[in-house]
């Protein structure tokens, strides 16, 4: 029998005690996180038995039920130490051990384990976002390589990235979402030019990739040709199933509640702190109840349910809730920060400036609604398959 509170102090202790105070720092102040912040935790988690607490323990992962993976996540978030939500560990990890071979989970798990190799998705195209199926980047088989053609588009840290997983085109024969496959790419392969795209928050963590006659081993294939929809999909659920993870916009709630009272203090401001303090009730009962969809789908896991609509609907609810958190963070500041928000270039909007992160989550918080699946996508698939609209 696991003692769940125990784990939880264990978790706390570790978090407290063996993260560095300056990665905790850069959380704490919801700066876009990077490779050279999320690694050297990384490193500190692997060696302590704890780089991987959702693989299974043969694979090298902690072999914990999902409550203590819950709980692991709670925590983290708690503390302000990095969530593990970097793309090989979270998304492809997964995927490797359910369709790799036994050569390639030899090949790849060891390098995503220890952070040595880091990973980026290739999956949206300037014609293929939430419609994904509509991909055009090719793979043709010559000998023993794929030949892959076409560009991707909103990478994140491609820039930063060892790998990309890539879902190429192999068939244009089948129907859509039957001639697609998933490949394994290095981006120091010959052929592959990454540009920087600098969003409206002022950083650069998104990118554009072009893949110009990029040779890659048919041995870098996932599965079976043609079948990486299936694989694809499979990602995206674990991608979305992160979402129920609640902990980390319950924490983003108190900082900004804080927020309120600090910069509105005053009798002459009562009114606006009121304001804005009343639409934080509102997002917190939203959080609550994205809450209680999270536990049902831990729950669901446990019994081996099928999880349904539940990412796409937490998913759904968390957006919109961390964009109003979001809104009413930026009112908060929005008049003192004005006159020395002027420009965006370098790392960062006036980088300097006290509270500037606040307005960069702002900015940041509009995507939410678009990336992992748009809102609109989700409201179609969620309608379709509870309603049958």
């Amino acid at each position: 029998m696991i003692d769940y509170e125990a784990f939880r102090a264990e978790v706390r202790e570790f978090a407290l005690t063996r993260c560095p105070p300056e990665i905790r720092a850069v959380v704490a102040t919801y700066r876009k996180l990077s490779r050279k912040v999320w690694y050297p935790w990384q490193r500190i988690l692997f060696e302590h038995g704890w780089g991987a607490p959702s693989w299974p323990r043969e694979f090298g992962g902690t072999g914990w039920d999902q409550r203590q993976r819950v709980i692991f996540d709670e925590v983290m978030a708690e503390c302000d130490c990095p969530p593990q939500y970097h793309h090989g560990l979270r998304h492809l990890g997964p995927v490797i051990i359910e369709f790799g071979t036994p050569e390639q989970q030899a090949r790849f798990l060891p390098g995503i384990l220890n952070g040595e190799d880091w990973w980026c998705q290739g999956y949206s195209e300037p014609g293929a976002g939430s419609d994904l199926a509509s991909l055009r980047t090719t793979a043709r088989l010559e000998g023993d390589d794929y030949v892959v053609e076409g560009q991707k588009t909103w990478t994140s840290h491609a820039h930063e990235s060892d790998w990309m997983y890539t879902l190429v085109r192999t068939s244009k024969e089948a129907k859509k979402q039957q001639g697609i496959s998933l490949l394994l790419i290095p981006l120091n392969s010959p052929g592959i030019t990454i540009r920087p795209i600098r969003t409206i928050d002022g950083w650069h963590h998104v990118n554009e990739v072009f893949l110009d006659q990029v040779r890659v081993p048919v041995a870098n294939r996932i599965g079976a040709e043609g079948q990486g929809w299936t694989y694809g999909k499979f990602l995206l659920e674990r991608e979305r199933l992160g979402g129920a993870n609640i902990a980390p916009h319950h924490k983003a709630l108190e900082r900004v509640r804080a927020l309120v009272a600090q910069e509105l203090q005053g009798e002459g401001r009562r009114a606006e702190r009121k304001l804005l303090q009343h639409r934080l009730l509102r997002a917190e009962a939203e959080l609550l109840g994205a809450s209680e969809l999270g536990r049902e789908s831990v729950e669901a896991v446990i019994e081996g349910r099928s999880l349904g609509m539940l990412p796409a609907i937490i998913k759904l609810s968390t957006s919109v809730t961390m964009q109003t958190i979001s809104q009413v963070a930026l009112d908060a500041v929005g008049e003192r920060l004005a006159p020395r928000f002027r420009r965006i270039e370098g790392e960062g909007p006036n980088a300097e400036a006290p509270g500037i992160e606040w307005v960069q989550n702002y900015m940041y918080a509009r995507v939410r609604t678009i990336y992992g699946g748009s809102s609109e996508v989700q409201k179609n698939v969620i309608a379709k398959q509870l309603f049958g609209m």
